[in-house]
């Protein structure tokens, strides 16, 4: 009997560390999150970072209490300022309905790595809002 609690204490553990590094029950990691208005808007993805190339995405919104909330329509964009000799880059991203209201599939090409921001709009029953967030793409 002994040795069924200690087989069930390890497991129990092992979960618990499989879940601590994806960070969400959905395997998602988060890019970065930040607060608009009175909601937090999410990036994630399964690796937790975006890369130059195709990348697909989840954009969530929560209210305070970390409840998914409908935004209504929604947009993302990564935008990088003109450097030099190099003209300013707008990468608009795809977005998607889930059948979960609040959460968004985004597939979106990033023409290079680097510090991008990004922007996002949202307009619906919770209004219309805006935020930008840094994002470091490899």
């Amino acid at each position: 009997m002994q040795t069924k609690s200690v087989t069930l204490l390890f497991l129990s553990v092992l979960a618990f560390a499989a879940a601590c590094r994806t960070g969400s029950p959905t395997g998602e990691q988060t890019i970065k999150s930040t607060k608009v208005g009175e909601l937090t808007v999410t990036l994630a993805n399964s690796t937790g970072q975006v890369t130059h190339g195709e990348n697909d995405l989840t954009l969530s919104f929560t209210d305070a209490s970390g409840k998914l909330v409908d935004v209504g329509a929604a947009s993302l964009s990564f935008h990088m300022a003109g450097m030099g000799s190099m003209a300013e880059m707008n990468d608009r991203a795809t977005l998607t309905t889930t059948d979960t209201p609040g959460k968004y599939r985004a597939h979106i090409k990033v023409e290079m790595g680097g510090t991008w921001e990004a922007q996002i709009a949202y307009q619906g029953p919770q209004g219309t809002g805006k935020a930008s967030m840094n994002v470091q793409t490899k």
